[in-house]
């Protein structure tokens, strides 16, 4: 006799998002763009964007998952025995890339008209608004994406017109057959953060184009079509001997360019995007900008680079959020839904208050950014200063905010079939790359020391109260009395080279801005809770609290609860 089928899957008290829309389901997603988007721009990418979030929460993630699996793989000679280095992707990272360089245009956007079919390249405020809703379903494949885009902000910045007009619409081609991808090999053994100790040689030939020899330690996405290069070009030490150049894949006259991928790393996270050691071997070269003034050069590149992280930290917040509050409103536990106990609440709360806060200096940065590259000084100052503060800290708080995800979920969360594990494993990379936290802490004591930035920062978070929803009367107090004494640490730390206060300056200056952009965001329609937000990174990340005394509910985050959860 058969026996009897089991219980039916239905029943499962295990919920499952696939297939949800992320954009639909994050609640601050629509208000936002209305907010920080101009009118036109705004209408013409809504659609876009609510195709973006279903793709996502659905297809997308599935070819994430299996790419993450399936990672790179490297072969170092052809079947004839020549060396000629080929990395193989899974046609699921393909798939992925075609719809980022291609179908959304990610990395040209900001470069060419007619992404998306608009008649212009978008405001930086676009770019960071898709991509972070793309990288809640693929955070590997962001950072080549990345790379391609601010080469191209560097090489139209500082390559001359003649290498700008070869390489420029090969680096934005929308044709996915006709694009060229980024990179940015820096690393070496010796050097890491210490770019004044880089090793690698760049000699002159005599027709005037270089040759650079010397081991790139780690390079990701180390078979893109141009990759930015660091290398010793002057005969004196530090960084005054380094210059920067452009190195191509493929000779100009054909075939491959004279350096090797000698292996590829095996990383913790980011598994579906190929990192590697490379070795130059006299590799052709052109020079972009001035001799001697690489590390300046690329700063700008670094720096673009530092900005996508905070960006991507953002947006593994958002899903880790999101991935939470679905399993806590439809699982069951001691009768209730979990979303229903208090303590779940609090948790989503202490999860929820540095994602909103990534997402607001992410759009506060972008805007500045686009009023400095239109000439404005100010928001130069802004930019150099709110940059390293989002990579330090919206970093870090990546790092814990997936990891109270993968504890929401449970015992699942911590299976490799979910994505809770690659949200971990892929909020790590933020604080090492480009920079650990120590180095991006001190790199914002340096813009206040050396860049004046400070005042600037002070000026823009009076700006953003004085336009903003006014602080709840009960609390106004506390947050004049924390702002001063964020912004006095901060000059302490900087000009009485205190390096030892670079993270807690860095952290009190980052929930100073954030909460003045809450409050400001929080005057517009749809965004009023984000006052509440507001409220909770004043008593819980900027003023001193006592440990051990109760922590009672401070007003309107009844509002937040049923907006929210």
């Amino acid at each position: 006799m058969n026996a009897p089928m089991p219980a039916s899957v239905a029943a499962s008290n295990i919920p499952d998002s696939r297939g949800i829309n992320l954009f639909a389901a994050d609640p601050y997603a629509a208000p936002m763009l209305q907010l920080y988007l101009p009118p036109d721009l705004h209408a013409h990418l809504l659609p876009t964007f609510d195709e973006l979030g279903g793709l996502a929460g659905g297809s997308l993630d599935e070819l994430a998952d299996t790419a993450d699996k399936h990672p790179p793989t490297l072969s170092v000679r052809t079947r004839d025995g020549r060396d000629q280095p080929a990395i193989s992707k899974h046609p699921d990272y393909v798939q992925l890339e075609k719809v980022a360089y291609a179908k959304l245009g990610l990395a040209a956007m900001s470069h060419r008209p007619g992404v998306l079919g608009w008649p212009a390249p978008m405001p930086p405020a676009a770019k960071y608004a898709l991509s972070h809703l793309f990288v809640q379903a693929e955070f590997g494949l962001c950072c080549p994406v990345s790379m391609t885009d601010s080469l191209a902000r560097t090489l139209r910045r500082y390559g001359d017109d003649e290498l700008v007009k070869k390489v420029l619409p090969q680096v934005t081609a929308l044709d996915f057959d006709e694009l060229r991808q980024g990179a940015m090999f820096m690393t070496e053994q010796a050097a890491g953060s210490d770019v004044s100790a880089t090793e690698t040689r760049a000699e002159q030939a005599a027709d005037g184009s270089w040759r650079l020899t010397g081991d790139k330690w780690f390079c990701s996405n180390p078979d893109a079509g141009f990759a930015m290069v660091l290398a010793r070009s002057e005969a004196k030490a530090g960084l005054g001997g380094v210059s920067l150049f452009l190195l191509p894949r493929d000779l100009p006259g054909g075939g491959h360019n004279h350096y090797r991928i000698l292996r590829l790393k095996d990383k913790l996270g980011t598994r579906s995007m190929a990192s590697g050691e490379i070795r130059l071997e006299g590799a052709f070269a052109w020079l972009v900008g001035e001799r001697g003034r690489g590390f300046q050069q690329m700063a700008d590149m670094i720096n673009n680079s530092r900005l996508s992280n905070g960006m991507r930290a953002a947006g593994l917040m958002r899903r880790a959020l999101t991935e939470a509050v679905y399993v806590a409103r439809h699982r069951r536990a001691f009768g209730s839904r979990l979303v229903d106990m208090p303590l779940m609440q609090r948790q989503l709360l202490k999860m929820l208050v540095p994602t909103e806060q990534a997402r607001s200096i992410m759009f506060q940065t972008a805007a500045a950014l686009e009023r400095a590259d239109q000439g404005d000084e100010a928001s130069r100052a802004l930019v150099r200063i709110l940059t390293p503060l989002i990579k330090f800290r919206a970093c870090r708080d990546a790092r814990r905010v997936t990891g109270d995800a993968m504890e929401v979920r449970g015992g699942c969360g911590y299976i490799e079939e979910w994505v809770e594990p690659r949200l971990l494993r892929d909020a790590h990379l933020g604080s090492i790359w480009e920079g650990t936290s120590n180095i991006v802490a001190l790199d914002v004591l340096r813009a206040i020391e050396r860049n004046g930035c400070l005042p600037v920062l002070r000026d823009h978070v009076r700006r953003l109260l004085a336009e903003g929803r006014a602080c709840p009367p009960e609390l106004a107090p506390l947050q004049e009395e924390t702002l001063d004494k964020a912004f006095s640490l901060a000059e302490h730390a900087a000009h009485g080279r205190h390096a030892e206060l670079a993270r807690q300056a860095a952290s009190a200056l980052y929930n100073a801005l954030t909460l003045a952009a809450l409050r400001w965001e929080a005057a517009h329609e749809g965004l009023e809770t984000r006052g509440a937000i507001a409220d909770l990174v004043l008593r819980h990340r900027l003023a001193s609290r006592d440990p051990c005394a109760p922590d009672a509910a401070g007003p309107g985050l009844d509002a937040l609860r049923t907006l929210v959860f």
